[in-house]
């Protein structure tokens, strides 16, 4: 399975700042939490990693 495969999965994102002064995505879905830290340049690499892939899939979809 790669990134292009679609599964039905269901899970909930919550992003938020830590009282470390990092960047934590909680991922949450059936019955497993994964918590993953990132420091603050690295959680601005991961958004514009986010924003150019919707751009591609913006111009996929037209």
């Amino acid at each position: 399975m790669g990134i292009d495969t679609e599964r039905d999965i269901e899970a909930n994102l919550q992003i938020g700042p830590t009282d470390k002064g990092m960047v934590r995505l909680f991922v949450e879905g059936d019955g497993v939490e994964i918590p993953m830290d990132f420091t603050p340049d690295e959680a601005r690499e991961i958004a514009e990693e986010i924003i150019a892939a919707a751009s591609r899939a913006g111009k996929k979809g037209r």
